[in-house]
């Protein structure tokens, strides 16, 4: 009920909007780092799903193995990371240090602090992190920035990958007073049988706070993967009273992709945020690192975990309810694309898990 009330809250009425793309000098396209992509399939080229993606005129291999050829000094390799990383969220004014609302306070910006540790965090634990561009399939639509200027909503976006993970995308939703979010989600290498990490946290009408940080199995059935680790999770979630919560089954079902770890509370008292939010945030994540860096590689699973990613996408932009706010504030096109090829970009329309 309280998704359903924030939904609705947040929708408002849909009326006429101007929307503003990423205009800057600057953009993903720029600042994909130009060393040569490689990548080692494993004999995997003749597997039917890879032949099925590689139809799609989006799809390229690299998607899946986007391991960087290493610059010969670790130290200049991670200093020009830094600055490409920093180039690009200067480049879009990032971190935010004022909201979008005029005459907002320091304070509005409740969860840029969690932008702020995740990108220092990536920058100084993953290997060979780099940007990738912020587009839908194609290459023609870049989600890197979108505002909405009558209705004072701005959204921005990066896209990320490692060695350790094929694809990192980080959001920023900032439409004042009405609501804040923050959105990530972790996808390791599918050489890793593991699960994605998501995040998710909200806050609207500076009232009300929604989060979800989970390990979500990708397998139909948890008890097949989430073993392994939840019991590291368990000992970190018995340690934060207030996110031991549970999911509504309003629009997702707790029992696919969800784990029984998952850290979910409803609250209204913005100290949970630092109190609680904040550390639990940071062991997890310190948490699905070190386990993805504890896990030994199986490249011949690697389709086999593509598949499932692919349907823990497709399930995500079936069901996301953010997915009507982004059409109310941005434009159901832009939206749709949003969605389906940047947000869960392996997802297919309409199609059965």
């Amino acid at each position: 009920m309280f998704l359903k009330f924030f939904v609705s809250v947040l929708l408002g009425s849909a009326g006429a909007f101007k929307t503003t793309s990423c205009q800057h000098p600057i953009t993903c396209h720029d600042i994909v780092p130009k060393a040569k992509l490689k990548m080692d399939i494993e004999g995997a080229e003749n597997n039917n799903f890879f032949l099925r993606l590689e139809q799609k005129k989006w799809f390229k291999k690299s998607f899946l193995y986007p391991a960087l050829s290493l610059e010969p000094s670790t130290i200049t390799r991670h200093h020009r990371t830094h600055k490409r990383i920093e180039k690009a969220e200067s480049a879009l004014g990032m971190p935010w240090r004022t909201s979008i609302e005029e005459n907002s306070d320091n304070d509005m910006l409740l969860y840029m602090p969690f932008w702020e540790w995740q990108m220092l965090f990536m920058k100084e634990n993953l290997t060979n992190l780099r940007i990738l561009p912020c587009t839908c399939h194609e290459g023609t639509t870049d989600f890197t920035y979108q505002e909405n200027s009558d209705k004072k909503a701005r959204i921005v976006n990066l896209h990320l990958a490692s060695d350790e993970y094929r694809k990192i995308r980080m959001t920023y939703y900032d439409a004042g007073n009405k609501t804040q979010v923050f959105n990530s989600l972790w996808y390791p290498s599918p050489e890793y049988n593991l699960p994605v990490l998501g995040i998710d946290l909200i806050q609207f009408n500076r009232k009300k706070h929604l989060a979800v940080v989970d390990f979500q199995p990708i397998h139909k059935l948890e008890e097949s993967h989430s073993s392994p680790y939840e019991h590291l999770l368990e000992t970190i979630r018995k340690d934060y009273p207030s996110l031991q919560g549970k999911m509504s089954a309003r629009f997702y079902d707790e029992t696919q992709f969800f784990s029984k770890q998952m850290l979910f509370s409803r609250f209204d008292q913005k100290k949970v945020v630092h109190s609680e939010l904040m550390p639990a945030f940071q062991r997890y994540i310190q948490t699905h690192l070190k386990l993805v860096k504890n896990t030994i590689k199986n490249p011949v699973d690697a389709p086999n975990i593509m598949k499932r990613q692919q349907a823990y996408d497709t399930y995500s932009a079936e069901r996301d309810p953010a997915a009507a706010m982004f059409q109310a504030m941005f434009g159901k096109e832009w939206s749709d694309l949003f969605m389906h090829e940047y947000l869960f970009s392996l997802s297919e329309k309409n199609a059965e898990q």
